[in-house]
């Protein structure tokens, strides 16, 4: 299985989200915001980043190109519950899997997960 960094400011997503992926057996660290994502990408070596795109100190647009420039063979999964921040991640399309609305069920977000970690 994969080794996932997921990046969520908010605290019972980025909870709920690290459990699903765990039963599903990957192993998962989790980072409040970007900042604290980027430290641990420096840190370790991951298979995929999963990151919300709108978070405080750091957000996940410019996590993502850090991320693309650090970890090259890395997958970024993007997700966000606002419109407008899809459409900021369009200068990254080439860099990214995806990006996921919120709200979300587990099954896409499982199911986003596995396409990404195959693309």
């Amino acid at each position: 299985m994969a080794k996932i960094l997921i990046t969520e400011d908010e605290d019972s997503l980025r909870t709920f989200v690290a459990r699903a992926l765990r039963l599903d057996g990957h192993e998962i660290e989790e980072a409040a915001d970007g900042a604290e994502g980027l430290e641990k990408l420096k840190l370790g070596s991951y298979d995929l980043l999963l990151s919300d795109i709108r978070m405080p100190v750091m957000d996940g647009i410019e996590l993502a190109h850090e991320a693309a420039s650090t970890c090259p063979g890395m997958k970024i999964l993007l997700m966000t519950g606002y419109a407008e921040q899809r459409e900021r991640a369009d200068d990254l399309m080439e860099k990214i899997v995806d990006v996921v609305a919120k709200p979300f069920a587990l099954p896409d977000i499982r199911k986003a997960v596995a396409h990404a970690l195959a693309a």
